[in-house]
């Protein structure tokens, strides 16, 4: 029999606690550690950290990256910010401690028009080590990129690609409620996304992505973001959302030729109260093709399912940097043999 997969959690926050525990089902993965700064949580044991009911694991917490790495991890799955300039140094050294790296970065999705040059070093660096990396999830990573390209497969023409993905942000965690700005005025919303802290990061690396592997001539990218505003008001769990107020964000990312036709528009409305909450994605050309999930991709589980059921994929991928694009997903068996 192989040996487990030796797998370390970078990063333990709500999106990082909930791969932590779905590697846990795992039976070909071995959990051996956990990085993480916040002295509130370094130092613990991992299990008890993300409130699974079996704790504690046995695995450490280790608030230095380097002394965690030193384990030979053959996997770090890494989970702390969504801009890959800021994230650079944390994957680097995972890269030169030889292990392949899953992360939910959404930069890292389709970083190739974005930032072209910490792609390129990323690329060379994994490549010089021997291992692969990839920036996944569920938006970016597969319903309005990997899912588009998927379902592409059984048409003979496209000419134009929409994906709209209505979700609501309700039963989400706390850090995206105040991340879509819900709770705001109309106001500060405005306020925000000028200042670039309200925003769905990761709808142009979609844009890129589908452009490039469905090969439609997008030569520009655009983005707006406009405030959903509540209509009645709404109670989560953790915040309140008088009517008039922002619930949340309206957000539309388009591919345009170079005569400006639009030749892709990915839409998404991520707000607290949203009513049918669906994906939908919708290809034109021969034959037309529509495909609805309704009730759509829940965000926070779904993106624990990609990032796990990518580990044995990106640990058989050709080494440097891949995208969604690139890689077979499929389901990773609870009780796979390692």
């Amino acid at each position: 029999m192989k040996k487990k997969i030796r797998a370390i959690q970078y990063g333990v926050g709500p999106i990082g606690a909930s791969i932590a525990r779905l590697m846990r089902e795992k039976q070909a993965i071995e959990i051996i550690g956990a990085i993480d700064l916040d002295p509130a949580k370094a130092g613990r044991d991992l299990g008890e950290v993300v409130g699974a009911p079996d704790a504690p694991w046995g695995v450490n917490v280790f608030a230095d990256a380097k002394e965690a790495l030193d384990h030979n991890p053959d996997v770090v799955i890494h989970s702390t910010s969504s801009s890959l300039p800021k994230v650079m140094d944390q994957l680097l050294a995972c890269l030169e401690a030889q292990s392949c790296i899953v992360s939910t970065c959404e930069e890292l999705s389709y970083p190739f028009r974005t930032h072209p040059e910490l792609a390129a070093k990323l690329d060379a660096t994994a490549k010089e080590w021997g291992v692969a990396l990839v920036g996944t999830g569920v938006n970016p990573g597969f319903v309005m990129d990997k899912l588009v390209v998927t379902l592409a497969a059984v048409s003979q023409r496209i000419e134009h690609v929409k994906a709209l993905r209505i979700v609501d942000a309700s039963k989400r965690r706390l850090p995206l409620q105040k991340k879509i700005g819900a709770g705001m005025t109309v106001d500060e919303f405005r306020a925000q996304v000028k200042a670039g802290v309200i925003k769905h990061v990761g709808l142009p690396e979609s844009v890129a992505m589908v452009a490039d592997s469905l090969n439609l001539p997008v030569e520009t990218i655009t983005e707006t973001i406009e405030p959903k505003v509540a209509t009645d008001p709404v109670q989560t769990e953790y915040l309140s959302v008088e009517r008039g107020q922002a619930a949340g964000v309206h957000q539309i990312g388009r591919g345009l030729s170079k005569d400006g036709k639009e030749l892709i528009y990915l839409e998404l409305q991520m707000y607290v109260g949203a009513k049918d909450p669906a994906d939908t994605i919708t290809l034109t050309g021969h034959p037309n093709i529509s495909l609805t999930i309704p009730g759509g991709s829940h965000g926070d589980i779904a993106t624990a399912s990609v990032v796990v059921n990518s580990i044995p994929v990106i640990l058989d991928a050709p080494a440097g940097l891949r995208t969604a694009r690139d890689l077979p997903i499929g389901f990773f068996s609870p009780n796979a043999k390692p």
